[in-house]
């Protein structure tokens, strides 16, 4: 055993040597090789974490989320509903909630307003609240605020709290005034009193907190109605029950549960993950490509130096195993460098390279640092996605390498 480990060890140090006589080429592939690792890992490190982010923020949300629907389509919650559902056999608590989007042509960005839950005609209690989605509609994802931390301080009638998105894109802060134009054509000058926290700035970059008057009449919503109720079941695990009981009674009535927000949350991040590695994959194509020219077309200093070896002793498995040691020095170096690269483009500069893709806000960015999820299963699975198709790619050049007669090798470049 001690002498095959130092045959490999002579072995690496003349791979090493060899590698430091072509440095220039060899550096060339290193970065070309070291990109193609640093796009799949930062796309593959953002997108687990966020999802992670995103799955641990929603555990807090409501169990139940009821919507009427029309046509297909998400419409205003009666009120006289919210006695229906909670006369169902299971239901703890029945809450109604306000909120919608709004457009400001100014910057070209959607807001979403939200009545705090100790604002809405069902006084709520709690220091958090959540807006949800509707599971069939994907525009509806962006109307998603979960979690976000307020502290139940009442709103009074003309002001506004605003997110940190919404205070740098409009430039405005508390003790400003925020203009809307209401439903009738009507501007409403509303003074904001603060800005909700930047630690939730993942969920409430484009939000606004209002009062319910102010909320109405905005959009010119009757007392009668709300938006949506959310559901509390006294027992977990009737969740789909006390849901299915809801649909019956109210036919109009679409009930969401949080595992569907969950499934619908990873689904568009694993979608969004999948769309950036299939544009790379490309990339990755022109790469296996380039290694295999580079294994296969031997330049006439390196056909010398195989045919040397042989000559002088080496045998043909020796000959392999410095290839092999050749590739695995740049393959892994490679790989460690472009993941050390992609922890930190990711996890301390925000993923400024793919931010506007991967994260899908179409004009207000939050700012948030992503708490760092990297386990084995990214490693593995980046490993084979890059090391292994290098590897592949090399094998065959490799043998067709070492099985050159040295006598010929050596003719054929004037040896």
């Amino acid at each position: 055993m001690n002498v095959w480990i130092e045959k490999q060890r002579y072995l690496i140090d003349f791979t090493i040597s060899s590698l430091l006589r072509r440095k220039v080429k060899n550096i060339g592939l290193l970065c070309l090789y070291t990109l193609i690792v640093f796009i799949l890992a930062s796309t593959m490190f953002f997108t687990y974490s966020i999802k992670k982010e995103a799955a641990f923020i929603l555990q807090g949300s409501p169990e139940i989320v009821v919507q009427k629907i029309i046509a297909g389509r998400h419409d205003l919650f009666p009120v006289d509903y919210l006695q229906e559902i909670k006369a169902i056999r299971g239901v703890a608590n029945v809450e109604s909630r306000l909120w919608g989007y709004y457009y400001d042509s100014l910057v070209g960005a959607n807001y979403t307003l939200l009545v705090p839950p100790n604002q809405t005609e069902a006084q709520q209690t709690g220091r958090t609240t959540s807006v949800e989605i509707d599971s069939s509609d994907p525009h509806a994802l962006e109307a998603t605020k979960p979690l976000f931390e307020y502290d139940g301080t009442p709103l009074e009638a003309g002001t506004l709290i605003i997110g940190n998105g919404v205070a740098r894109m409009r430039n405005i802060g508390k003790g400003d005034f925020m203009p809307f134009m209401a439903f009738d054509g009507q501007i409403m000058n509303l003074k904001i009193v603060n800005t909700l926290s930047s630690s939730s700035e993942l969920v409430s970059s484009d939000l606004m907190l209002m009062h319910a008057d102010d909320f109405r009449k905005l959009f010119g919503i009757d007392n009668k109605f709300v938006t949506d109720a959310i559901v509390t079941v006294k027992n977990p695990s009737e969740v789909v029950m006390v849901a299915t009981k809801i649909k019956k009674r109210l036919h109009t009535a679409r009930p969401i549960i949080r595992d569907e927000i969950l499934r619908t949350y990873e689904s568009i991040f694993n979608w969004r993950g999948g769309m950036m590695i299939v544009i790379f994959s490309a990339a990755v194509l022109a790469f296996v490509i380039f290694a295999w020219d580079k294994a296969s077309g031997l330049s006439a200093d390196e056909r010398q130096e195989i045919g040397i070896l042989k000559a002088v002793g080496w045998e043909t498995s020796d000959v392999i195993q410095m290839k092999f040691w050749e590739g695995a020095i740049v393959s892994l170096s490679a790989f460690f460098n472009g993941v050390i690269l992609a922890y930190i483009h990711v996890f301390f500069t925000g993923s400024a390279v793919f931010e506007p893709a991967l994260k899908g806000w179409s004009a207000l960015y939050p700012n948030f640092k992503l708490t760092p999820f990297v386990n084995a299963e990214q490693l593995t699975t980046l490993f084979f996605l890059t090391v292994v198709p290098y590897t592949v790619a090399t094998i065959v050049p490799i043998w067709r390498a070492a099985t050159i007669d040295p006598d010929s090798a050596m003719r054929h470049t004037g040896g």
